[in-house]
């Protein structure tokens, strides 16, 4: 009799060790409608299967894990597409399981656009629809020819309408501005556009050759200051721009809603 307790107390104690050198895989994201499958080996030693416990949300799941492979089945869970997910897969620590698909916790770009328009402040406002996971919308106006990222705006990523809003820096004139949302996949979703006429006077750029500095006629401006080879070497918003130790030659100043091609001396 005391053999056999001895036996048992030997066997708990190794199941024990066993399981206290396991690892532990964390999957974070947001519930987007698709299952997780994970490809599940033999353990180190050849016996049983790697993955031993799966739990969502703090909360075990009864998934069959003692397979080759499974699938976390969201359905036994109480989420809504947009829920926020942490998945624990425990296994021992001899062997390591493959999750086949975490990319589906990730949020994709669902957005509808309802409306989106300036008010008469020159305020940026969007309403949209069947968001399904939490992005960023990115503002952009159109600028000296080009889309400009002027802002960010965190959506909210679950179903409903929902608004949103924007305070632009118009530039005199017609301005246009819209929104978008970049997802997994990279490709920009984009809203309608939206135009706003501003009575702002027109900045000017008086002369084509500076020196320390140059000054915007007529107001505060956003700015950007290109090299001759196109590229980036100042930007910023004010009545002036600072260009001490700016090597001398050709650049362009993009400003107001205009280009111009300038000497630095």
């Amino acid at each position: 009799m005391m053999k056999l307790k001895s036996f048992f107390t030997l066997l708990t104690l190794s199941f024990i060790s066993a399981f206290s050198f396991a690892g532990t895989i964390v999957l974070e994201g947001n519930y987007m409608g698709k299952n997780i499958f994970v490809k599940n080996p033999f353990g180190g030693a050849g016996v049983g299967f790697c993955v031993f416990e799966v739990t969502v949300n703090g909360k075990l799941s009864p998934d069959e894990v003692n397979q080759s492979a499974f699938e976390i089945d969201f359905a036994n869970h109480d989420l809504k597409l947009g829920d926020k997910v942490i998945i624990n897969i425990k296994h021992k620590d001899d062997c390591k399981p493959e999750v086949l698909n975490a990319e589906v916790l990730r949020p994709k770009s669902t957005f509808k656009t309802e409306s989106i328009s300036f008010d008469k402040n020159g305020v940026l406002r969007w309403t949209t629809s069947n968001e399904t996971g939490a992005l960023n919308y990115i503002v952009e106006q159109f600028r000296w020819n080009k889309w400009v990222k002027v802002g960010e705006v965190m959506g909210n990523g679950v179903p409903g309408t929902h608004n949103y809003s924007f305070k632009i820096t118009p530039h005199s004139g017609e301005n246009k501005a819209r929104v978008k949302q970049v997802d997994v996949s990279g490709k920009p979703r984009y809203s309608k556009t939206a135009d706003y006429n501003s009575s702002a006077p027109a900045i000017v750029l008086e002369g084509e050759k500076f020196k320390d500095i140059i000054n915007f006629s007529g107001g505060e401006t956003l700015f950007e200051i290109y090299d001759r080879y196109g590229i980036i070497v100042k930007k910023g918003y004010g009545s002036s721009a600072d260009i001490k130790g700016f090597e001398k030659g050709t650049y362009y100043v993009s400003f107001d809603n205009s280009t111009k091609t300038v000497q630095f001396k």
